[in-house]
């Protein structure tokens, strides 16, 4: 089990772009959701699969187990999602020696942009880079499992 502190924030601009090291094309559905936990199956680039198990309620603090399915099997289960499949491609970018993941949403999601920071402590705001707009942080609607089952958040950054 691995505990993360995670933040979100809405993306402000493109400067990011020129700092992005790879992208992942994701596709992720939800098999379960109930408040304070989920159950999740994420294809990346069509090529693996994991199924992730997350608890917890704290805005910036849950329990995630993860676990590596084989691909045959997600397409399979793709059957019992629950909600929208959410299409997205993530871009790996550093800043001040931590990684963000910044999501760039498709399909019923297009024009949502949201960048993720997991680390193992508080990065302080200071820390953080310009092209961060507003945290989101805490705010259920950007959070994965609500964009895949509730509606499209208002986007303002």
């Amino acid at each position: 089990m691995a505990k993360e502190i995670e933040r979100k924030f809405l993306v402000s601009g493109v400067a990011w772009r020129t700092l992005a090291e790879a992208d992942i094309r994701i596709r992720q559905f939800y098999l379960a959701a109930a408040p304070g936990r989920t159950v999740r199956v994420r294809i990346s680039d069509g090529t693996s699969a994991k199924l992730t198990l997350k608890f917890g309620s704290k805005a910036r603090e849950r329990d995630e187990f993860e676990y590596v399915i084989p691909l045959a099997e997600a397409e399979e289960m793709l059957a019992f999602a629950i909600g929208r499949v959410i299409e997205k491609t993530r871009h790996h970018v550093r800043h001040g020696g931590y990684l963000y993941e910044v999501d760039v949403f498709g399909g019923a999601l297009a024009g949502l942009v949201v960048a993720e920071l997991e680390t193992p402590d508080d990065v302080q705001d200071e820390m953080l880079p310009d092209w961060l707009g507003r945290e989101v942080t805490g705010e259920q609607g950007f959070y994965n499992a609500s964009l895949a089952l509730g509606g499209i958040p208002e986007i303002a950054a």
